[in-house]
């Protein structure tokens, strides 16, 4: 579980036991020890210092910081000690250090340049809202966020536009984001309104108890009817644009896909992932040599051959990847909720068409 202040923390800090030192902001911290319930960390607002129980004894460092602060991805806090902005007893140290339960973990997060994310009045496909949380229908070609180079038309500015309230736990730049599509992908993304939900799903993700499940057209003739791909994920060695099951600082990664629908040059898949890597699924379809339809990024082919072969038509301008199927624990009523999203028109059509030359 996450961390937060408990009771005897929170006596202690009111009878006084504060740590004067300062952090990277300018901001005295407190010392505290891990409970069950998450920070929401913010650049800004007082950083913790942080004293691991004994139960945390022989505990990585980055996996205790990721129970701590869930709202926060694996990799951000693994950049955060890589840039020493993670101090254990005033020092540097790895992130698979081994707690011993007795030390002081420090995070002197720098100042945050200000970002400023204006709303746009751009459509939006709200399949489900409520006071806690909204589920949208993504289409291809949106970024959820603001990035390098992206400072507009994101699904943030849509979100802005469209709701009054939504959580900033992910930052500024981020508000409501819990989970992420590609930009070419379409399908289903839920987004949280307020801090609580964002806690609580952020919870769901990490411990994989968020039920998600794509549609995907792949080249080539799966020879199998299921299967699993457990290979780990990270960064290209040769281009920082693309992940590789031979990358660098590789992280576990595990999908199953089922065959829907098999064609004469094609296979349609439902896959399900089960962690939630940087263009997983991509990552794992192209390392078996049956990259998604449109990926170019990853081995597809530019252009889509006849079943004659005599001629070929251009691929989509897109990845034929789509998020169709979304389950989760609502964050207030603890109940479970699900929802699903049939294939775009521009993906029903072309798969028509796939149809059509199979069978000629």
């Amino acid at each position: 579980m996450g961390a937060a202040v408990s009771t005897r923390s929170t006596r202690s800090l009111q009878e006084g036991v504060i740590d004067q030192r300062t952090s990277h902001i300018g901001i005295s911290t407190k010392l505290f020890h891990p409970s069950t319930h998450a920070i929401l960390l913010r650049v800004g607002q007082t950083v913790p210092i942080l004293s691991p129980r004994e139960t945390d004894q022989h505990k990585r460092l980055d996996r205790f910081l990721s129970e701590a602060f869930p709202e926060q991805s694996r990799s951000q806090i693994q950049k955060w000690i890589d840039e020493q902005q993670v101090l254990l007893d005033g020092k540097p140290v790895k992130a698979g250090y081994k707690l011993r339960g007795k030390e002081q973990i420090e995070i002197r997060l720098p100042e945050a340049k200000p970002c400023v994310v204006l709303p746009e009045a751009i459509p939006l496909d709200i399949v489900f809202e409520d006071s806690d949380l909204a589920v949208i229908n993504k289409p291809a070609g949106m970024v959820v966020h603001i990035g390098a180079g992206v400072h507009q038309g994101t699904l943030v500015n849509a979100l802005l536009h469209h709701f009054h309230d939504l959580s900033r736990s992910g930052g500024t730049d981020r508000p409501g984001i819990v989970h992420r599509l590609d930009k070419q992908t379409s399908g289903l993304l839920v987004v949280a309104k307020n801090d609580f939900s964002h806690a609580h799903l952020s919870r769901q993700f990490q411990s994989r108890a968020v039920t998600k499940r794509y549609l995907a057209l792949v080249h080539g003739q799966m020879s199998k009817p299921s299967g699993e791909i457990q290979s780990a994920i990270g960064r290209d060695r040769a281009n920082r644009l693309r992940m590789s099951t031979r990358g660098s600082r590789s992280r576990e990664a595990h999908t199953v896909y089922e065959v829907v629908e098999r064609f004469l040059r094609f296979t349609l898949l439902q896959l399900t992932i089960k962690t939630g890597r940087t263009h997983q699924i991509r990552v794992h379809l192209s390392s078996i040599k049956h990259p998604v339809v449109g990926d170019t990024l990853y081995g597809a082919p530019p252009r889509i051959a006849t079943s004659a072969g005599r001629r070929s038509l251009p691929t989509l301008d897109r990845n034929f990847l789509h998020a169709a199927f979304l389950k989760l624990l609502h964050p207030r009523t603890q109940q479970s909720i699900s929802f699903s999203s049939d294939l775009p028109q521009e993906l029903a059509s072309f798969l028509d068409k796939i149809r059509k030359l199979n069978s000629s």
